[in-house]
């Protein structure tokens, strides 16, 4: 979820940083940001306010951005 690193990035916070905070481990944080995991409404509703978004976010269709059109952008 590259919107997910992307939210993290910008407020310069480890995986370590948003998973303890959130209540969970780093390494299902990771799974959850690298898309191999889908979290739960509650674990989804705890990353949200760590890093200050909607957390329906993670459950709403890709942003049309986010699709891998096998282009490279510019």
């Amino acid at each position: 979820m590259n919107w997910l690193r992307e939210i993290r990035s910008s407020k310069r916070l480890s995986c370590a940083a948003v998973g303890r905070a959130a209540g969970i481990t780093r390494q299902h944080y990771n799974l959850i940001e690298a898309g191999k995991r889908r979290p739960s409404v509650e674990v989804a509703k705890a990353i949200a306010v760590v890093l200050g978004f909607d957390w329906t976010r993670f459950y709403t269709d890709e942003c049309p951005l986010e699709r891998d059109t096998g282009q490279d952008s510019a």
